[in-house]
């Protein structure tokens, strides 16, 4: 039997921000060999009611929806002639209909700014949200352009309890594997504000013994992933300070950043966490939030 791969569906606005991450989900469908679906909402069917009676054309958004669409598809197979490529205006807000695609998806990519959005500002809300809802991996493409086409092949993936973890360590671990390069996993650590900073003797064994247990929890996370791809070139990294900060640190020369997102049964708000709003914001190239069910 022929299994049906679900298509990697990426968001598009209209915005230069938008159709780069056009160009990555083309990139990553390819390596993948998965079909690319690209999606714009509208809700310019809301408003046809208030077209005049007189008009004989059709109604400037959708137009403009229609044009967005054809501009991504057309771009996404410029890029890859070989690519099975669709697009669709959905009805719907643009949160709503991102996070109904999400449902059918392999995963889900989003540029870092919306239309009207002023180069250095913070993460776009759209992408916000979805990444925080979304029951697939999303990716928010960021940075420079070495980042964003896989310039130092390298992808880093934030460790956190193992039983936290899995679904973005198996992620990255896949990601590596299809991108034929390295995989750095890296869990950050900390030193408890309590400690006595005047016996240093002390300081510094509580600290290597504080290394040593987030060493082995990395070791415990990756162990898993380690033996289905035997492949792959890990380097395990531990380091001390906020986990964002490490985070952000090491991905400045990475191709992709991974990190987990925890979902709680049953709850409705955002859920994301501190450190993947952070790196949403501020990590130098694109971001890839995992769900892990709880």
């Amino acid at each position: 039997m022929t299994t049906v791969k679900l298509p990697l569906v990426v968001g598009v606005d209209g915005s230069g921000s938008s159709m780069e991450a056009v160009d990555w989900a083309v990139d990553e469908a390819a390596r993948l060999g998965l079909p690319l679906r690209i999606v714009h909402a509208s809700l310019w069917e809301r408003y046809e009611t208030r077209v005049p009676s007189f008009a004989t054309g059709r109604p400037a958004e959708e137009v403009l929806a229609g044009n967005i669409v054809a501009a991504g598809t057309e771009r996404a197979r410029l890029r890859r002639r070989d690519l099975d490529v669709s697009g669709q205006v959905v009805p719907e807000e643009a949160v709503s209909a991102l996070l109904h695609a999400a449902r059918e998806a392999s995963a889900l990519v989003t540029g870092s700014r919306g239309r009207g959005g002023i180069v250095g500002m913070l993460l776009g809300s759209v992408s916000l949200t979805v990444a925080a809802r979304a029951d697939c991996p999303v990716i928010v493409v960021r940075g420079d352009k070495r980042n964003r086409q896989g310039g130092y092949g390298r992808v880093v993936v934030g460790v956190a309890e193992p039983t936290q973890s899995s679904a973005a360590v198996g992620f990255a671990f896949r990601e590596a594997e299809a991108r034929g390069c390295a995989l750095d996993a890296v869990r950050a650590w900390r030193r408890p504000a309590h400690e006595h900073v005047d016996h240093p003797l002390v300081v510094d064994e509580a600290a290597g013994v504080r290394e040593e247990r987030a060493s082995a929890l990395l070791s415990d996370a990756l162990s898993e992933a380690v033996r289905d791809h035997p492949g792959i070139d890990v380097t395990r990294r531990t380091r001390e300070g906020p986990a964002h900060q490490v985070l952000q640190e090491a991905a400045t020369q990475a191709d992709l950043l991974v990190v987990g997102a925890r979902r709680r049964h049953g709850h409705l708000g955002l859920q994301l966490g501190r450190v993947a709003h952070a790196l949403l914001h501020h990590a130098a190239c694109p971001v890839a939030v995992v769900p892990q069910r709880s």
